[in-house]
C-alpha cells in the first residue's frame, strides 16, 4: 500500500477521526487542513439505512444547491426544431437531434450533464450502452427527460446536482468549492442534507442517516455529527 505524503500526513493530524464534529466545526477542520494548491472541490458521502436492491429503497434525485457546486457543467440537449433552439438559448452547449447521436456512437463524449425531449428517447436509446455506464443518460427521475429543456438547461448550469445511493448504501456529490468560504459550504451542505431526509423511503427502519463525511478533493474525511444535522435541517 503506498505511504501517504507528508502534507496528507501533517493534515490527519489535526483530525479526531474519532470524533463526529458538529457542522460548522468540521467545516473549519476541512478549511484548516487544506493543502492543495488549487481550488479544491468539497464532496460529501452520506451512509443511509437502506437496501439499495430493494427497488423501493433506492435514494435518486436531485437537488438545486444555493450557491452551486463551482463548477460549470457542459449540456447536451437531444431535441428537435423549435425545442433545439429553445435549449441553444438557455445556454446549452451543445444540442441536436439524429445527428448527435451519431456523433456519440463515432466516440464524443465531451460533454458533463445530458436532456432529452420525450420525442427523442426513442434515438437516444441507441446509445444507452455508451451513456448509461458514465451516468449520462437523460432519466425523467431526474427531470432531465422533458419538454421544458431551458429551465432545466438552467438549473443545471446554475448548480444542479445529480445523486444516486450505490451499492453500498452511501450516497456521494460535490457541494462545492474551498473557495467558497463557510457560510457557503454550510448552505450547500445542508440543502443536500435536507433533500435526502425528505427521501427517506417509508420501507427503510432503523437509522436513516449512518455517517456524513465531507473531504476536499486531496485530504482526508471529516465526519459530521448527524444528530446535529438534522436538527439544522429544515
Amino acid at each position: 500500500m503506498p505511504k501517504k505524503g507528508k502534507q496528507y500526513r501533517n493534515a490527519i493530524a489535526e483530525i479526531d477521526r474519532t470524533k463526529a464534529y458538529e457542522l460548522e466545526e468540521a467545516i473549519d477542520c476541512l478549511l484548516k487542513a487544506k493543502y492543495a494548491k488549487f481550488d479544491e472541490s468539497i464532496d460529501i458521502a452520506v451512509k443511509l439505512g437502506v437496501d439499495p436492491r430493494h427497488a423501493d429503497q433506492m435514494v435518486r434525485s436531485s437537488v438545486m444547491l444555493p450557491h452551486g457546486t463551482g463548477k460549470t457543467s457542459r449540456v447536451l440537449v437531444f431535441a428537435k426544431g423549435e425545442k433545439e433552439q429553445e435549449a441553444k438559448d438557455a445556454g446549452a452547449d451543445f444540442a441536436g437531434s439524429d445527428e448527435i447521436v451519431e456523433k456519440i456512437q463515432n466516440g464524443w463524449l465531451d460533454f458533463d450533464k445530458t436532456i432529452a425531449t420525450p420525442d427523442m428517447m426513442g434515438s437516444v436509446g441507441k446509445i444507452g450502452r455508451i451513456l448509461g455506464p458514465r451516468n449520462l443518460m437523460p432519466n425523467a427521475k431526474l427531470g432531465t427527460v422533458t419538454f421544458d429543456v431551458g429551465r432545466v438547461v438552467q438549473e443545471i448550469k446554475k448548480g444542479k446536482v445529480d445523486f444516486k445511493v450505490d451499492k453500498a448504501g452511501i450516497v456521494h456529490a460535490a457541494v462545492g468549492k474551498d473557495s467558497f468560504g463557510k457560510d457557503k459550504l454550510r448552505d450547500n451542505i445542508l440543502s443536500f442534507i435536507e433533500k435526502i431526509i425528505q427521501l427517506k423511503p417509508s420501507s427503510s427502519k432503523g437509522i436513516y442517516l449512518r455517517g456524513i463525511t465531507i473531504s476536499t478533493t486531496m485530504g482526508p474525511g471529516i465526519k459530521i455529527d448527524t444528530t446535529q444535522i438534522k436538527t439544522l435541517a429544515k
